[in-house]
């Protein structure tokens, strides 16, 4: 006998699975969890971690690039949490070999990276001595700019579509004429007369 829940189960098992977020294979891996604060005190050396941020500032080297970045928690795709979100959780740098672009890697750009804590360097935010952990980067990922969103009202039920009202009783911006946004004009006032 055909059973309608079957279709049903394989259907909602295919969206479940489409849902999941997956780590980007570069990034994925045992990682300690092990924050900045405590990384900054020390005695970390070593250790492998995952960490990712805004980046501050990408500063180009003879040998590699570093990165100073604002860390951010990561979320089930090991992205840095963006907007109010993402809570500080105070800066690192990472450095990796080789040249990146300071003008693709620029400030606000969201970035994980995975390497090695290897002490920390200590560099100047305003007249602060700043001690940044110092991670020896073996992958440098750069996710893409998120995208921009614009805030929509809601959609809402309208007691008074149907019969008698209908599309003539809507404006062209699809609120009935009773609802439609108030526009302000300012007019500039007139310029005054000349002296006589």
């Amino acid at each position: 006998m055909y059973s309608l829940y079957r279709p049903l189960t394989l259907a909602a098992a295919l969206a479940l699975l489409g849902g999941c977020a997956t780590i980007p294979q570069p990034l994925q891996g045992n990682y300690a969890n092990l924050s900045t604060a405590a990384a900054q005190q020390g005695g970390a050396g070593g250790t492998q971690v995952r960490w990712g941020g805004e980046i501050i500032k990408t500063e180009p080297g003879q040998q590699q690039t570093c990165f100073y970045l604002l860390a951010r928690p990561l979320d089930s795709q090991a992205r840095p949490e963006g907007g109010s979100a993402g809570e500080n959780m105070g800066r690192f740098v990472a450095c990796r070999a080789g040249f990146y672009d300071p003008e693709v890697f620029v400030r606000g750009r969201e970035l994980t990276v995975t390497g090695t804590l290897h002490g920390t360097v200590t560099k100047k935010v305003g007249d602060y001595d700043y001690a940044y952990p110092r991670v020896e980067a073996n992958v440098v990922y750069l996710w893409p700019k998120r995208p921009r969103y614009v805030a929509y009202p809601a959609a809402y039920y309208d007691p008074f579509w149907g019969p008698g009202f209908g599309p003539g009783f809507y404006g062209p911006w699809g609120y009935p004429y009773w609802a439609a946004p108030r526009v302000i004009v300012v007019r500039q006032p007139p310029p005054p007369p000349p002296p006589k």
